[in-house]
């Protein structure tokens, strides 16, 4: 988790193929199941509370038969932290989460990459989307209960 926009879908890629673990991604399963449906913040806001139900069962199904997951998924706040931490505890599975811990410098160009990569999402991916969702963002904290993992970028 990080701010919005960092490596974090690269990064979840490389833990899961490193672990031999499921790997999920929120943006896959809504541009999968939301088409071009998504075009401002208040839509995702809608379709990920839609996806996050079904999610969280499909998850601890696959962590009681004893395969890890990585989840790319946001966890810019404690609010959705907790989801991830109440999936984990609730099967009695081991859980990390991965702090990518960067500059919104660093973000921003990011985004840009992946506007450039990935056409489809230019309407979305934008610096004014960024400036929206970061000001929500809270950084993870260790009272959270969490198993923290932080990288910080270089700059």
């Amino acid at each position: 988790m990080g701010k919005w926009e960092q490596e974090k879908s690269t990064k979840s890629k490389q833990l899961a193929m490193e672990k031999h673990a499921v790997l999920l991604s929120e943006d896959e399963w809504l541009s999968s199941l939301y088409p071009n449906q998504i075009t401002l913040f208040e839509d995702y806001l809608k379709f990920s509370a839609q996806l996050k139900p079904m999610v969280k069962k499909h998850v601890q199904n696959i962590l009681s038969v004893g395969t890890d997951v990585v989840m790319d998924f946001p966890g810019n706040t404690q609010k959705q932290r907790k989801w991830f931490l109440d999936i984990a505890s609730q099967v009695n599975a081991n859980h990390q989460l991965i702090f990518l811990n960067l500059n919104n410098k660093q973000c921003l160009r990011q985004i840009a990459q992946r506007r450039n990569e990935q056409p489809e999402r230019a309407a979305f991916d934008t610096e004014a989307t960024f400036i929206h969702v970061t000001q929500f963002f809270e950084a993870p904290e260790a009272s959270e209960g969490l198993n923290i993992l932080e990288f910080s970028g270089k700059e």
